[in-house]
C-alpha cells in the first residue's frame, strides 16, 4: 500500500481523531490521546462528530433522491467510516459517481482498499489540497462532468483554512466550476452555542481545546460564526431551512422533542 511511510503515527491528525470521535478503530494512541484531552475540555465535541456524521447523511439523500443529483464532489472526506457519500448515494442511486479528495496518507491508503463503487457507478480518490482548487477540479474531471450538475461536499474542511488563505475565494474558485442545478453542502465549526458545565454554559471551552490541540502538534482548525457560514452561500439559492445547527437540518421525527443546538452550522444551497 503506497503512501504508508509517509503517516507520521506521533503526530495527532485531524482524520484520525474524527474517526476515533466516531468510534472507529483507524486512529493511533496519539489521536486517542489528544482527542480524548480535547474532549475532557469539550465535551460537546463527539455530540458534534456524530449529528455532523447524521447531517451528511440526510443530505446526500437529499441530493441523491428528490433532488437528482448523480454527481458528488467531496471535498476533505477523511476516513471511511459507516454511511459514506458514496455508500449513501449509491443505495439511492446506483449510476451516481463519487469523487473523494483529500491529502493525508493514511486516508488514501483506506480509500483505495475501502472505496468501493456499484458496477453501474464510479467512485474515485484525489489525493489534493483544498488551498489548490484548479488541481481538485482537474483531477475530479477525469470522472465527474462539470457540465453536469455536481453535488459540492465541504464538511468541516473550510476552517482549515486561515482567513490569510481566504476560504471565501477557494469556495468560490470550486463553485464557479459548477453546472446550473448543481448543490454546494457546507458544515463547519461555530463558537456560539458554547457547551454546557456544572457552572452554566462555557463558551470558551472549544477555543481551549483547539489551543491544546495546536500545541500537542495538530492543525489549527478557525471557528467562525454562523453570519459568516451564511456568507459562504451568497449567489446562491439557500434551501430549507437555511443555515443551522447542524442537528437541525431537516432531521429525522423523533419522539424526543427538538435535537440539541451544536457549534457547528450548515446549509444547503442550489446553484441558480
Amino acid at each position: 500500500m503506497t503512501g504508508h511511510s509517509e503517516i507520521d503515527t506521533s503526530v495527532p491528525h485531524s482524520a484520525r481523531i474524527w474517526n476515533h470521535w466516531l468510534g472507529g478503530k483507524d486512529n493511533y494512541p496519539v489521536d486517542r490521546e489528544v482527542g480524548d484531552d480535547f474532549v475532557s475540555i469539550f465535551p460537546g465535541q463527539v455530540d458534534i462528530a456524530r449529528h455532523s456524521r447524521a447531517f451528511l447523511g440526510r443530505a446526500v439523500r437529499y441530493l441523491a433522491g428528490e433532488a437528482g443529483v448523480r454527481q458528488f464532489l467531496d471535498v476533505g472526506t477523511g476516513l471511511p467510516t459507516v454511511d459514506n457519500t458514496h455508500e449513501v448515494a449509491q443505495r439511492v442511486a446506483p449510476d451516481a459517481r463519487i469523487v473523494y479528495v483529500d491529502n493525508d496518507p493514511l486516508v488514501l491508503v483506506h480509500a483505495r482498499a475501502l472505496l468501493t463503487s456499484t458496477p453501474e457507478g464510479a467512485t474515485a480518490y484525489v489525493d489534493a489540497d483544498i488551498r489548490d482548487p484548479d488541481a481538485i477540479l482537474a483531477k475530479a474531471a477525469e470522472t465527474l462532468d462539470f457540465d453536469e450538475p455536481v453535488a459540492l461536499l465541504l464538511l468541516g474542511i473550510l476552517g482549515h483554512l486561515t482567513d490569510e488563505e481566504d476560504p471565501e475565494g477557494v469556495l468560490g474558485r470550486l463553485v464557479a466550476a459548477l453546472a446550473p442545478g448543481s448543490h454546494v453542502v457546507i458544515n463547519d465549526g461555530t463558537d456560539v452555542i458554547g457547551t454546557p458545565g456544572a457552572d452554566g454554559v462555557d463558551e470558551s471551552a472549544r477555543v481551549r481545546a483547539i489551543t491544546r490541540y495546536v500545541q500537542a502538534g495538530g492543525i489549527a482548525y478557525n471557528l467562525r460564526s454562523p453570519e459568516r457560514i451564511t456568507g459562504y452561500f451568497t449567489g446562491l439559492e439557500l434551501l430549507e431551512p437555511g443555515v443551522v445547527t447542524v442537528s437541525r437540518w431537516r432531521p429525522e421525527p423523533s419522539p424526543f422533542g427538538e435535537p440539541p443546538a451544536l457549534d457547528a452550522f450548515c446549509g444547503v444551497a442550489r446553484v441558480p
